[in-house]
């Protein structure tokens, strides 16, 4: 009788494995999905300004005898406006680089988090700055 059992369950396991979902089962998703979004030109532009406005603010702030605060941007900000330039712009490929690689990598939250910690870190270093200017 056990062997009967043991048969029946064996042929049954079997034939479940043959059943094939049907193709049209799942919904069509998008296969891409846009980097640059209106959200996201948006968000690099926010961040281009705020860049901007601290490479003001930090050339400012050396001319009136203040030192850059961030050891990496130090050696480009002493070199005037072209080092500042250079270093701005290593900034904001940094942080737009770091959002496209969360997007590649389907990260779509973890994008906006970063783009907006990214924008937000910026903002909080342009009030520190005016505030040092005061």
């Amino acid at each position: 009788m056990k062997a009967l059992l043991t048969i029946l369950l064996l042929a049954a396991a079997a034939s479940a494995q043959s059943f094939v979902a049907p193709s049209s089962a799942l919904p069509d998703a998008p296969s891409h999905r846009s980097f640059w979004t209106f959200e996201t030109k948006v968000d690099a532009s926010i961040l281009a300004g705020l860049i901007a406005t601290d490479a003001i603010q930090t050339q400012r702030g050396l001319d009136r005898g203040l030192h850059e605060g961030n050891p990496i941007m130090r050696p480009f900000v002493t070199r005037g406006v072209a080092g500042e330039t250079v270093g701005s712009a290593l900034g904001f490929g940094a942080g737009i680089g770091t959002v496209y690689i969360l997007h590649k990598t389907h990260h779509y939250k973890a994008e906006r988090i970063a783009m907006h910690l990214v924008i937000g870190v910026e903002s909080a270093i342009v009030v520190n700055n005016i505030a040092a200017l005061r």
